[in-house]
């Protein structure tokens, strides 16, 4: 990767050691007719009216929205940590809701050659990003959710974050904005409900973020991918117990398909 392609990313010197150590993946070989996956794109900027911090662009679904195939969905109020009631315990990840914060992102489509081209375009469709103002700097490991869909992290880099001027698609989109990335190792502004998934206990976080005004909470799997992401950036872990579900990993889908 050229020195001046470096430059061009915004000059944080963390974004181009993290440009450096990953170098942009090779995107894998998708199976032909295999569209049962999704991809988010993790898009990151320096804003430097803001002791340049890097920040990841983020939405909040429209709250016409029917439910809609994303990334999950909730069957709780959000704004509680206490439990909610045995007929609503179940926790759904596969589907997003109306009104719920999350990465720009879907599932793929026929046409789709590769999970950045999946992140990319949905980007393009729901907050007008153009994919040429975003340099892919690695994929992650994807995150399955319970029921097998698994969602595959795009992270990227906004190289010209002037020449981004959102569009909300409206039918899909009611708000964008964007939050510190470093914020999700941070135990604060933070709180963790225990849940239980087939014996195995885990913690879904929910960070409360204050914009233009505005409350978002940000929780479940987007967080999780969040959370994964600040700790590659910023090379350290969360400073509180993550304890990730298992189904993450892939655990429902290898379970699933088991005699």
């Amino acid at each position: 990767m050229g020195s001046d392609r470096l430059q061009a990313w915004a000059g944080s010197e963390r974004l181009k050691t993290l440009a450096n150590h990953f170098r942009p993946n090779q995107p894998p070989q998708q199976q032909p007719g295999l569209t049962k996956r999704a991809a988010v794109l993790v898009c990151l900027f320096r804003d430097d009216d803001r002791g340049g911090d890097l920040r990841v662009i983020l939405t909040k679904r429209s709250s016409s929205l029917s439910t809609h195939s994303g990334t999950h969905c909730t069957v709780f109020n959000p704004e509680s940590i206490l439990p909610p009631p045995p007929q609503t315990a179940v926790i759904v990840f596969d589907f997003l809701d109306a009104g719920e914060v999350a990465l720009p992102g879907g599932k793929a489509e026929e046409g789709d050659a590769s999970d950045v081209e999946t992140a990319l375009r949905e980007a393009k469709e729901e907050i007008g990003l153009d994919p040429s103002l975003v340099n892919v700097v690695t994929l992650l490991k994807p995150f399955t959710t319970k029921h097998g869909l698994p969602v595959v992290p795009v992270i990227g880099v906004l190289s010209d974050k002037k020449a981004f001027i959102p569009a909300p698609n409206a039918a899909e989109v009611d708000a964008i904005f964007d939050a510190p990335l470093e914020m999700f190792l941070k135990d604060e502004n933070r709180r963790a409900q225990e849940l239980e998934w087939r014996g195995h206990k885990y913690l879904l976080h929910f960070f409360d973020f204050e914009a233009d005004n505005k409350k978002f909470v940000i929780w479940a799997l987007t967080a999780g991918i969040l959370i994964e992401a600040a700790s590659i950036v910023y090379q350290r872990p969360p400073a509180f117990l993550e304890q990730r579900p298992k189904f993450w990993s892939g655990c429902a889908e290898k379970q699933a398909t088991m005699p």
